[in-house]
């Protein structure tokens, strides 16, 4: 039995009585933070679901919206094209350019709407990849082919390189197409005077990197972190008398991505820019880098 006349031992009893008083108060400090990283952990949970749903019903919303704009789009564009043949007589020349003026506005319109479709799409998890192979020689001529209508600038030219080696990629040819044809519609709607060139090399990681170089306005570094993202617009005067969602690099970016690639830009103001993108020669058929649960098709 201790000697509690001891002044020794009296001390030590009483440090030992202090710390056991001290660890009960972290003990019940400990139990006050647990419960509430619990209810914390709750609380973002539940906003994790909030925004979430949000998230759906943006989605739901576009898809459904794009879906209905479709039908009075393609009456404007059949009416339009209706008036342009003639059918219902001849045309004056004011008229002809009104027409032509809302033909190609509802060509623009319709543009739009493609991408919130494509984009609800992307963010729903409804996209699916379909890869397969083919030659690149194939994928550079129909992007020609499909541009050729509309260039209607005789200033600005556009080049398609030879690619340097005849590789063949096993992608989804469709989805990369939309990529570029986002790229170079971007380049041809922002160059006045010069060329859009469009490239392909491989890289030594069994990588292809795609670009689309311009000599059109550029682009200011402050607004390239910014450039990808969803309804991005640029403060310029040539911007805002261009039409747009701002969708098309977000889209591109995505979809980049869904193939397991990346998008980059390199420009400065008044020089030009170059927008590429990245990707396996060889799609992964793994799922481990498809967001948001979208499949692959074989």
């Amino acid at each position: 039995m201790s000697d509690s006349s001891d002044p020794k031992i009296a001390a030590m009893e009483a440090t030992l009585l202090d710390q056991a008083q001290q660890i009960e108060a972290m003990q019940m400090e400990l139990d006050e933070t647990n419960r509430g990283v619990v209810a914390l952990y709750a609380e973002l949970d539940t906003q994790a679901q909030q925004l979430q749903r949000a998230t759906d019903l943006k989605s739901r919303f576009l898809a459904y919206m794009s879906h209905e704009f479709r039908t009075p789009l393609s009456a404007m564009r059949s009416l339009s094209r209706l008036l342009l043949d003639r059918v219902d007589g001849p045309l004056t020349v004011e008229q002809e350019r009104q027409v032509r003026f809302i033909d190609s506005t509802a060509g623009e319109f319709g543009e739009m709407v493609d991408d919130l479709l494509d984009l609800a799409k992307v963010e729903a998890g409804r996209v699916e990849i379909s890869p397969a192979w083919f030659e690149m020689v194939d994928l550079f001529s129909a992007l020609r082919g499909m541009f050729r209508p509309v260039l209607t600038n005789p200033e600005v030219a556009l080049v398609f390189e030879e690619p340097q080696h005849a590789s063949r990629l096993f992608t989804d040819d469709k989805k990369l197409s939309q990529i570029l044809r986002n790229f170079v519609s971007n380049a041809l709607k922002f160059t006045a005077k010069g060329e859009v060139r469009v490239s392909a090399l491989e890289n030594a990681d069994d990588t292809i990197t795609f670009a689309v170089t311009d000599s059109g306005i550029g682009i200011d570094p402050q607004f390239h972190p910014a450039i990808f993202q969803d309804f991005a617009q640029i403060d310029s005067p040539i911007q805002k008398r261009l039409r747009g969602t701002g969708l098309g690099l977000s889209l591109s970016k995505q979809l980049a991505e869904l193939l397991g690639g990346t998008v980059g830009l390199q420009s400065e103001l008044g020089v030009g820019s170059t927008f590429s993108v990245t990707i396996p020669l060889r799609l992964n058929l793994r799922n481990d880098f498809l967001p948001d649960g979208s499949s692959i098709n074989e």
